[in-house]
């Protein structure tokens, strides 16, 4: 594949170009020239006003459904989807069927996914089965590939359990990632609870359930040791309990939703339940303190928390529909209207802070290198209509909404994607 990007600013602290407006040539899938000029014939030229680049984007919670959930999502539909929002890399969950829980279903996932564009790297889960009981069989998996382990949307109750695993994988060098719902507070719970919650008449989640659950976690591996990413906090509080963590040197990273830097809980009043998702869309004062945590680095990474529902599990009443949001298309474009236009930390938060995480090696934007690169805008708009999805599910709000931005393609394994 040879393409030839036109007078794109390039956005990499690593890179000796890093902030210069130059060209760039890829020939056979590697970056052969990055010049002020470049002319060459016989190649696809990429122009765009305001065109920006940066390293391949990674997305570190993506819940593809294969296998076993194959008519919301499968592997080719979604890293179809993935390629299409920027994503050159993508952390696929255990949200399957059956669960990413011994190395045949990551190898199954590793096979399945050679030769695309966008990398894939399965997280193995935590317990077996995720039934939150006993310790998977992590070693195994990560001989197999896994990155980390994770049982998905499903809290681990057992405080013990949670110390045990923080033992293993440091001993094993890997990490747990851990979702944040004390579920004896939050069952039943529709959405955000406050004021809107009330007014709807829905049972609300309160901020408490992520809250205490995410100190008890904080507090054991204070006490055990070892490395834990939290995927998506959505509360005020929880933004305080990460940056104290931190600020007490604890191995502790955490993502946000790209729609929860976007939307309030407000966006429910009309009971659409495309806007249910889990972690729930928060108060304003929640929204703004992600936002401000995006900017100054208490959250490390940005995640499109894409999870693909048929229609029978989203045409229903509120309180019988599933949570859930397809997300991969529109991650960049949310977290950047969300952030409005403060484009720097967030392509940060895509691109390099998921890699140093996972402990993958780093693309380069130099001369002599693979290309492994997003070209985007932060000007302009995206406006994303049905016939554009690739998912096989539609369940976003965000059809015909007007989004700041454009995800202009992506490059990676000697393949291309252009919008």
């Amino acid at each position: 594949m040879n393409v030839l990007i036109k007078q794109a600013k390039i956005i990499c602290p690593s890179s000796s170009f890093h902030n210069k407006t130059m060209d760039v040539l890829i020939e056979n899938g590697n970056i052969s020239q990055i010049k002020k000029s470049i002319t060459a014939s016989g190649v696809k030229t990429i122009e765009e006003d305001g065109l920006l680049l940066s390293l391949g984007w990674f997305d570190m919670q993506a819940n593809l459904c294969d296998p076993g959930y194959e008519h919301k999502e499968d592997l080719e539909s979604g890293l179809k989807a993935a390629a299409a929002g920027g994503f050159t890399g993508v952390a696929v969950m255990s949200g399957t069927n059956p669960p990413l829980h011994n190395k045949a279903q990551v190898e199954y996932l590793l096979n399945r996914s050679k030769n695309s564009l966008t990398d894939v790297y399965p997280v193995g889960t935590l317990s077996q089965n995720q039934e939150g009981k006993d310790l998977s069989e992590m070693y195994d998996m990560k001989l197999a590939g896994a990155v980390a382990f994770g049982d998905y949307k499903n809290p681990i109750k057992d405080a013990g359990l949670i110390l045990r695993a923080l033992q293993y994988t440091t001993n094993i060098n890997s990490f747990i990632i851990t979702h944040c719902d004390d579920k004896s507070i939050s069952h039943g719970g529709q959405m955000n609870e406050g004021e809107t919650s009330t007014m709807l008449g829905l049972k609300g989640i309160p901020a408490l359930a992520e809250e205490i659950m995410l100190q008890r976690n904080i507090s054991v591996l204070e006490y055990a040791g070892g490395k834990m990413h939290i995927p998506t906090i959505s509360t005020k509080g929880s933004v305080e309990l990460i940056k104290k963590a931190k600020a007490n040197d604890l191995n502790i990273t955490c993502g946000v939703a790209a729609h929860n830097l976007l939307l309030d809980d407000t966006a429910l009043v009309d009971f659409d339940t495309n806007y249910k998702v889990n972690p729930p869309l928060r108060n304003k004062k929640d929204v703004e303190a992600l936002r401000k945590a995006v900017e100054n680095g208490i959250i490390d990474v940005v995640v499109s928390d894409h999870r693909p529902q048929d229609i029978e599990c989203k045409d229903l009443e509120f309180d019988l529909a599933d949570n859930g949001i397809i997300a991969l298309q529109t991650a960049y474009v949310s977290a950047l209207t969300g952030l409005k236009g403060e484009a720097e930390k967030l392509v940060e938060a895509l691109s390099i802070n998921p890699r140093k995480i996972l402990g993958l090696e780093m693309p380069k934007i130099e001369e002599g290198e693979k290309a492994n690169l997003t070209l985007f805008t932060i000007t302009g708009e995206t406006k994303l209509t049905e016939k554009d999805i690739y998912s096989k599910s539609k369940n976003t709000p965000l059809i015909e909404k007007s989004l700041q931005g454009k995800v202009v393609g992506c490059i990676n394994n000697n393949k291309g994607c252009w919008n």
